[in-house]
């Protein structure tokens, strides 16, 4: 599976522990920065940009999902969210980082570096990617009133 990955600055030291890591366990890891630390950087272009990948890769058939990290995630989870075709979910414990991908279909986590240990964030990074979606009727109809939205800016009943 290909894992693209982006950061701010209060991510960095997380961000690669995991391409370190996830890539040991066979991840190809995609690093969408930043490069360097500087503390006014600006996460929306960082984020922005492995959500695209990941929509990109998934679109022509690559088993791909995305990780973005902050300080709390939030900021980033909303930069992914922003790109047509996210699902991005805020992971804060295992049973979220499951169910985002068993429930949701969620192909982008988001985690707030700050917010745990190293330790912590991993396995709640590895519990993501690891997890399937469920394939259940009423979740893939749910998504779809959502991509409904998406593209058409019309609520579907």
């Amino acid at each position: 599976m290909r894992v693209h990955i982006a950061t701010d600055h209060a991510g960095m030291e997380l961000s690669s522990h995991l391409v370190t890591a996830l890539s040991a366990k066979g991840y190809e890891m995609v690093d969408h920065g930043p490069t360097a630390y500087d503390a006014e950087d600006d996460y929306p272009e960082f984020c922005i940009k492995a959500a695209s990948a990941v929509v990109a890769d998934q679109a022509s058939g690559v088993d791909a999902l995305g990780i973005v990290l902050g300080g709390s995630g939030n900021g980033e989870q909303i930069s992914a969210n922003k790109v047509i075709g996210v699902r991005a979910a805020l992971a804060w414990n295992l049973d979220t980082a499951r169910l985002a991908r068993e429930h949701n279909d969620a192909n982008v986590v988001a985690v707030g570096g700050r917010q745990h240990t190293v330790e912590e964030a991993t396995e709640l990074i590895e519990a993501f990617l690891a997890e399937p979606f469920s394939n259940a009727e009423r979740h893939e109809r749910r998504i779809g009133k959502i991509a409904t939205y998406e593209a058409t800016g019309e609520v579907a009943e």
